[in-house]
């Protein structure tokens, strides 16, 4: 399979994403810039964290114009497999591809450090290599991670099953102390009601081999392998 991981002028966490698809699972991988028009032949399309455009404006703003994303927006409704990261789950809500939008962390703070994830979603192709209610420890890194919709959306995404991750104690408790960015009802990633769309705030390609403390976030990559390929990785 292949995936293909966006490249816009600020990405930092690109080569990351990459070195996860390509080196660790052994699966082809190419950058795609943001000035191309086209996708090409890909399975997946990575958004990745970073600083798309220095975040000017708003995190996610301007990325969201790239000539690029429209190509994403075409593949995501044809039912194309969209990944987006920290930055890219802002570059996702701004594209109108998920609902809800990221708003500076309560703290008014940038937050580094590791949280613990409640897997509330295992029926969608970026979780289906994790338990119901699997805890796992990803590494945050952001300074407007606050997920933020209305309540009537977010009664929707409840109700349709579309919040995958929810920030919680290593116990799998969601509780106000576990949240770090003061997200709405602990929410750390979403689905698309379609569920080919994922958006979250962690870094699980920081967090995918055992050298680097962890290899919790490899899941979510090999979730994508198990669901294209149709066979466990």
């Amino acid at each position: 399979m292949t995936f293909g991981v966006l490249v816009f002028p600020g990405s930092n966490c690109d080569h990351d994403a990459y070195h996860v698809t390509r080196h660790v699972l052994g699966q082809d991988t190419r950058f795609i810039w943001h000035k191309e028009e086209r996708l090409g032949d890909v399975d997946v399309v990575i958004v990745p964290g970073g600083f798309s455009y220095g975040d000017y404006l708003r995190a996610g703003a301007i990325a969201r114009f790239s000539p690029i994303m429209n190509d994403v927006v075409r593949f995501a409704n044809e039912g194309g497999l969209v990944v987006g990261i920290c930055n890219g789950f802002q570059v996702l809500c701004e594209s109108g591809l998920l609902p809800g939008a990221l708003l500076r962390n309560a703290s008014l703070r940038f937050i580094c450090k590791p949280v613990y994830l409640r897997t509330e979603q295992t029926d969608t192709p970026f979780t289906n290599a994790l338990r119901p209610g699997q805890v796992i420890q990803v590494p945050i890194a952001h300074g407007e991670g606050n997920y933020y919709a209305s309540e009537e959306v977010l009664d929707d995404l409840e109700a349709n099953g579309q919040v995958v991750f929810r920030y919680s104690t290593a116990d799998g408790a969601v509780t106000p102390e576990a949240n770090p960015n003061g997200s709405a009802r602990n929410i750390a990633g979403i689905v698309n009601a379609r569920r080919n769309v994922l958006g979250m705030m962690p870094h699980p390609e920081r967090c995918a081999e055992a050298i680097l403390g962890s290899e919790d976030g490899l899941l979510i990559f090999r979730s994508l392998v198990n669901h294209v390929l149709g066979a466990a990785v």
